[in-house]
């Protein structure tokens, strides 16, 4: 059984990426309804290869179970489409019951408008309790579809600084050193936001 999601995001796709990868994300996505721990302490600045076990409290009090999110990432396709996986599993709960989770995030530009993110979503389930699940599990990925589109126009990607090393490289009008067009914002001080 499966259960997916296909939507276009208002961001692009350097902002979509980085915003899957983020625990961060994760949490304000499935908030209020789940609340993500960290078993490991804190969590991570961004999602990296391997093993990552959380707890899920409804409403961020009642404990529901626990998951191992075990991410592998492909991010240089020939296709342009970037991949990531998380072939874990539940550690506790009523997800426990299942015999297979494999939930993969795709990210492409969307067709016709680079700007913008193609996310596609995949979650296979197996298990003799999977039929009961679907429904829940159905339901919570369109909560979770919901808020990626509220929340994409908020993901911006802020590519590195290139004098990061020379404090005087911004010393100048962060107004006039926008190229014409940036929409790049600024705080104050000058300094990008």
């Amino acid at each position: 059984m499966h259960v997916q999601l296909k939507l276009i995001l208002d961001c692009d796709p350097d902002a979509a990426w980085r915003a899957i990868k983020s625990p961060t994300v994760l949490t304000e996505l499935y908030g209020p309804l789940l609340q993500p721990e960290s078993q490991e302490g804190a969590f991570p600045t961004i999602w990296g290869p391997g093993s990552h076990a959380v707890t899920l409290k409804a409403l961020g009090l009642v404990p529901v179970g626990g998951q191992d999110i075990r991410l592998d990432f492909q991010e240089k396709r020939p296709d342009g489409v970037r991949i990531m996986h998380d072939s874990g599993a539940p550690l506790s709960g009523p997800l426990t019951l299942l015999t297979r989770w494999d939930h993969r995030m795709a990210i492409a530009p969307a067709p016709g408008d680079p700007t913008k993110t193609l996310y596609r979503d995949r979650l296979e389930i197996s298990g003799a309790v999977a039929p009961a699940l679907w429904y829940p599990l159905w339901s919570l990925w369109q909560w979770r579809g919901a808020r990626m589109v509220q929340m994409a126009p908020t993901w911006a990607f802020d590519p590195e600084r290139q004098n990061e090393d020379d404090p005087d490289a911004n010393t100048g009008d962060a107004a006039s050193d926008a190229p014409a067009g940036d929409d790049t914002r600024f705080d104050g001080d000058g300094s990008k936001l």
